[in-house]
């Protein structure tokens, strides 16, 4: 009989297909969230000053949050950071390229991608296309393109090191003719019913177009594209909804706001309008504070009273190459949510913070695991330092932990999104 995290896992698979690109994934959001009574607001307009559940998008960035009853100047907050982006590749100016007789598109590569894990599968085209009027289209197509593989019969070292040069090799195919007889946006645009002669930008990257698959001896395991980092988003919208519906349930109880900030471009260092170093989330939280007649200091000391959580993928331990890890910090696929440490701050995690994320594990009746990385290979980071920087909000890094974080389809445990969206629902109601 299905569980609550099997459950969970396949309503994820779902988020994660209708979520081919950061601008698709604020989308599905969205519209997840206006289903659940959520006003989706627009950043040039007034905002409502009554309790209620909000919703605002910019660009492939998404904030959403509840404001309960009895919420005041000074009211905390508890926001859970993540990220809409994945590492991937983006379609160059002039797309369309080839030689030889076949089709090729002009691609550049986004973030730090496993390239191999790109090649000989199916893969699609998706963001958003910008009309000479100023509309956005979501276009998304099919089966599209692939990274063909040299045969080993033309290469017969490649299983001895396979180097792949970015422009050179990563240039998919996606048919055969002449290229100045073929418009690779003309597709895009017929994907999003648009006229090919009216779209003026765009921003759109390759995704893997393969359904994510429950599987494994027992059913432990979940694969997938893009878990790094929809499970994170996926995990906080779910956790936000339940959370709204207990506080009003519950009236009179008060407690605090629940923010949930989706990013874009966390892949590529944050550095953008709609980043985590950007100035989204102090916009929102100031308008917030506004709608709720905040001064200055009143700001100050909510914001001195708030949690972050920052939740992004971590590492598992993998049984292949134990030596990259820890010697003594093994988490496995299925143990729990991780709790992020670093001493050189590439996470934010301090000892409060650790106090807090076991007393939240604890209540939500879900298992925990640590993650340190090994010394001698070099830590990546999260939003969780630059918002702890930015706002001085108090922040704690988590996730869910990972095999091929960063390949075009990684691995998880069929648990874990599960028990991270039950710590985060109590992360949400937490008043202390």
């Amino acid at each position: 009989m299905p569980t609550a995290a099997h459950a969970h896992a396949l309503d994820l698979g779902r988020f994660v297909m209708a979520s081919p690109s950061s601008f698709h994934a604020a989308a599905e959001g969205t519209r997840r969230l206006a289903e659940e009574g959520f006003a989706v607001l627009s950043e040039s307009d007034e905002w409502p000053d009554a309790p209620g559940r909000y919703a605002v998008v910019r660009d492939g960035a998404l904030i959403a949050w509840t404001v309960p009853e009895g919420a005041g100047p000074t009211t905390p907050f508890r926001i859970l950071g993540a990220h809409t982006d994945s590492p991937s590749f983006k379609l160059k100016p002039k797309p369309t390229t080839g030689r030889l007789g076949w089709l090729q598109a002009g691609v550049e590569v986004y973030g730090g991608p496993l390239l191999n894990s790109w090649l000989d599968r199916e893969l699609r085209l998706a963001g958003r296309l910008v009309t000479l009027d100023g509309a956005q289209h979501l276009a998304a197509t099919g089966p599209l393109l692939r990274f063909p593989q040299l045969a080993i019969h033309l290469d017969r070292a490649v299983n001895e090191g396979l180097a792949l040069k970015k422009q050179q090799h990563m240039n998919p195919v996606w048919g055969l003719g002449d290229p100045s007889d073929e418009d690779l946006l003309g597709v895009l645009a017929e994907a999003a019913g648009v006229d090919p002669d009216q779209v003026g930008g765009y921003d759109v990257v390759v995704a893997d177009i393969q359904e994510p698959a429950v599987f494994g001896a027992h059913g432990e395991f979940f694969a997938s594209g893009r878990l790094d980092n929809l499970s994170s988003v996926h995990a906080g919208l779910v956790a936000l909804v339940q959370a709204a519906e207990a506080a009003e349930a519950a009236p009179g109880e008060g407690g605090p706001i629940a923010v949930l900030a989706a990013f874009d471009h966390e892949e590529v260092g944050s550095a953008s309008r709609s980043g985590a170093s950007g100035p989204f989330l102090e916009d929102v939280l100031a308008r917030i504070g506004d709608a709720l007649g905040a001064t200055a200091t009143e700001r100050r000391r909510a914001l001195a009273a708030s949690w972050h959580l920052s939740a992004d993928a971590g590492h598992a331990v993998h049984p292949n190459y134990a030596e990259r890890h820890d010697p003594t910090n093994h988490p496995l696929l299925g143990g729990g949510p991780l709790l992020k440490i670093n001493a050189n701050q590439r996470y934010a995690t301090d000892a409060p913070g650790a106090a807090l994320w076991a007393k939240l594990c604890g209540e939500a009746e879900v298992p925990y695991q640590e993650f340190v990385s090994n010394n001698d290979v070099p830590c990546g980071s999260t939003i969780g330092p630059l918002t702890a920087t930015r706002l001085g909000i108090r922040t704690v890094d988590v996730g869910i932990p990972l095999l091929s974080m960063h390949s075009a389809r990684e691995l998880a445990g069929v648990q874990d999104p599960w028990r991270l969206s039950r710590a985060v629902e109590r992360f949400f109601a937490h008043a202390g």
